[in-house]
């Protein structure tokens, strides 16, 4: 498939080669500062890669190298093979969203996006299909400076989607929006994914990312702390640990330590078992006439593995307000 020609997205399943975002060796630096140290990483067709890493570690740097917004010192960034500036019409080959504030507020939605479409050689029949898509079809004709954040938001995502590109780039699109929104938001993400698109999104906010993404790029003072499928860190971080709640504490510790089992009390009537899955431990304590009224296994949350993960490449760090009230 041409994708040049086929605004309406044609065959999906040919975008393969097209739907990839590689970004390879970056560094760059501001002055003294170093933002990226050799950032290098790939997002694959098919599915949600988040994009993760605390305040200053080169996220929006990366973003912007990758859309040729900011020029890298070396290494180099590629959609599909290709450098973003080398593409003739770039949004049918990556949609973005950096900054939903960056429209002109006296435009309305759909004079916004019109003005895109015809840069691009887009027929103005897509920009009233992805006005719906984004939800904004009360709110075409309305001028864009009036919108809220989370209706901003949703403006950038239809402009994102104008070219219908096989690879998506979101920086942190739900921020601004309502519940209605974030569960939208979700499944949105998921069905880009499913069309096979490259999908990259950055946010901080985890609890979303654990529920939408498949896969996840840690980041941290400008080079990668982690690349790995989000089930695979979580079960890394959940270190199988079982949860056991007894009232016969030193019983139980006897009993499953003999079968090789590790223990660390951490309340009054809880263990953390682990070496045992938590069958096992069920059966063992059945068997030897333990009583107890949980056995549990641990599951870490996204937040809890990320906190771990880039707990020694925070560079703004807060007093902790124990510490601020004294």
């Amino acid at each position: 498939m041409n994708h040049e020609n086929a605004p309406d997205g044609g065959n999906h399943d040919s975008w393969a080669s097209e739907a990839t975002i590689e970004v390879v060796g970056l560094r760059k630096r501001f002055g003294p500062r170093t933002a990226l140290d050799g950032m290098t990483f790939c997002v694959h067709p098919g599915r949600v890669t988040a994009f993760v890493g605390p305040n200053g570690a080169g996220k929006s740097t990366t973003m912007r190298v990758i859309l040729g917004l900011d020029a890298a010192e070396e290494g180099e960034a590629l959609i599909g093979g290709v450098p973003y500036r080398s593409l003739r019409r770039p949004l049918r080959h990556l949609g973005a969203l950096l900054d939903a504030s960056a429209l002109h507020p006296s435009r309305t939605a759909r004079n916004h996006l019109l003005w895109l479409a015809h840069s691009q050689g887009l027929p103005s029949g897509r920009v009233d299909e992805v006005i719906e898509q984004a939800g904004l079809g009360s709110a075409a004709r309305r001028k864009a400076g009036g919108f809220s954040l989370g209706m901003r938001q949703r403006l950038g995502i239809a402009a994102a989607l104008l070219g219908d590109p096989p690879a998506v780039m979101l920086d942190e699109p739900f921020n601004g929006l309502d519940p209605d929104g974030i569960v939208w938001m979700r499944g949105f993400l998921a069905l880009l994914a499913r069309q096979g698109r490259a999908v990259l999104v950055s946010s901080h906010l985890m609890s979303e990312l654990e529920d939408t993404a498949d896969h996840l790029v840690v980041i941290g003072r400008g080079r990668v702390v982690a690349d790995t499928s989000v089930s695979e860190l979580l079960a890394e971080a959940s270190g199988g640990r079982v949860v056991l709640r007894t009232s016969a504490s030193a019983h139980a510790s006897q009993v499953l330590r003999s079968a090789g089992a590790t223990l660390a009390a951490t309340g009054p009537d809880t263990l953390d078992v682990t070496g045992l899955p938590d069958v096992e431990i069920v059966a063992l304590l059945t068997r030897n006439g333990v009583p107890f009224a949980q056995v549990s296994a641990h599951r870490a949350t996204l937040e809890e593995a990320y906190m771990d993960l880039t707990r020694d490449a925070v560079e703004y760090r807060g007093i902790p307000a124990a510490e601020a009230t004294r």
